[in-house]
């Protein structure tokens, strides 16, 4: 390869938000068929969350496993090989022949595809200063927005094409194949690229040294899970994604049969399914871009994350008028408003490990919290298929407003200056 790329940091942004819209695509191809595999197969909203656990289990587990194995191997293999694992694993769902099958296969996505949200964090901390990483951190993760968004007209397209499911599968785990040599023909660390400017080379450089003195590096590896789990900032973010990523994965995971069971036709509600993931997109951008101009306003960084994670969960709190409008276009704006929030909140939680902790250790604890979250989203999925069997959606809307409060408070209280800012431990906030 010959000659620098100009600001290459953003096409390295940019390859982290694709990983991400195929990485959504490939989830949602099951929830976006829900409503026709439900019918066909005779499920009820129990065995659908069944299936839909199998995929959180493994999810949960693989967070925290695959952060710790991404700080160790690196970012582009192992980002690389998550992808790779899970396009398979996506395509192979076209075998399924039941139940069992399914949640087979799901489990295995969801293994491969833990990978991506602590890849990512770990790619921004490696290439972004902090005062771009709220809006390179909004970059990739606004993929899960937009990948949601497309996700119904993709495999709706095919179902329509060919008048069967199965090929929907295929064509959406062949997305990961065509992302894999793009970005590894593009994506190498700061310090050797060869088609990095020297001068961007030594401002992504200096702003890791700086870093790092204020996060006093002084060994290789990672620090101990002892240690990361003694910081009450680790049980903030944890408590924070646990708390918070359930609804978002409620309303990706049911909002196709919660639209059914309000008497609209899936084919007819595209519209209103497109819209709450395009505002959740658009939140992502407002959180991070917010956040980066106050930090270059002169605000502290935490003083910064944290208005946007209060402005985020009192937002969230439009779930609760979904539950009273009868309009379709009622309905997918109180959503709309929601995810906006949402994905607001969500950005600043998944900056936090790259402003709080040394570089080596970022990986580790975005996987923890992504297991915290995988945590309380397979206790709400369960929650899900049985209340909405027994009784309705209605409960779960005002529960989903509520809950996202208690993250605020949590991150509030637990993520600050403390002793172990005090012995470089952290970086302060």
């Amino acid at each position: 390869m010959n000659g620098h790329i100009r600001r290459l940091r953003w096409y390295i942004g940019a390859l982290l938000f694709l990983s991400t819209v195929i990485n959504y695509i490939d989830r949602q191809t099951l929830s976006v068929l829900a409503p026709i595999l439900k019918d066909q197969f005779r499920w009820t909203n129990s065995d659908y969350a069944l299936i839909v656990i199998a995929f959180r289990v493994a999810y949960s587990v693989g967070q925290t496993v695959s952060g710790r194995w991404l700080d160790r191997i690196g970012t582009r293999t192992g980002l690389s090989v998550a992808v790779a694992f899970y396009s398979v694993s996506a395509m192979l769902s076209s075998l399924a022949a039941g139940l069992r099958s399914f949640a087979m296969f799901r489990f295995l996505l969801g293994l491969g595809e833990s990978a991506n949200w602590p890849g990512a964090t770990k790619a921004v901390a490696e290439w972004f200063p902090r005062r771009e990483s709220g809006w390179a951190v909004a970059l990739f993760d606004s993929g899960s927005s937009i990948g949601a968004a497309l996700a119904p007209f993709i495999v709706l397209s095919v179902y329509r094409l060919v008048g069967s499911w199965r090929p929907a599968f295929i064509v959406t785990g062949l997305l990961g194949f065509l992302w894999i040599p793009l970005f590894r023909s593009l994506y190498r660390s700061p310090e050797d690229h060869p088609r990095l400017s020297p001068d961007e080379r030594a401002d992504i450089l200096a702003n890791r040294a700086s870093a790092a003195a204020a996060d006093g590096e002084a060994s290789p590896g990672p620090l101990s899970y002892g240690t990361l789990l003694s910081l009450p900032q680790t049980w903030g973010i944890i408590i924070g994604k646990a708390l918070t990523d359930p609804v978002w994965f409620f309303i990706t995971d049911w909002f196709a049969i919660f639209i059914v069971s309000r008497g609209f036709k899936l084919e007819d509600s595209l519209l209103a399914f497109w819209v709450p993931f395009v505002a959740a997109d658009l939140g992502n951008f407002a959180g991070g871009g917010l956040s980066s101009l106050l930090i270059t306003r002169g605000w502290h960084v935490g003083a910064a994350r944290k208005l946007v994670i209060v402005l985020g969960a009192l937002g969230m709190l439009f779930l609760i008028p979904a539950i009273y409008v009868s309009s379709l276009a009622a309905l997918a704006a109180c959503f709309a408003a929601a995810t906006f929030s949402y994905a607001a909140l969500s950005t600043m939680i998944l900056n936090l490990p790259a402003d709080i902790y040394p570089a080596r250790s970022v990986a580790s604890v975005s996987g923890m919290s992504g297991t915290g979250a995988g945590i309380g989203t397979i206790i709400a999925t369960y929650t899900t298929g049985y209340v909405t069997d027994h009784y309705s959606f209605e409960p779960l809307l005002i529960g989903a407003s509520l809950v996202p409060l208690a993250a605020m408070v949590a991150l509030l209280v637990l993520v600050r200056n403390s002793e172990a800012t005090k012995r470089g431990l952290v970086t302060p906030i």
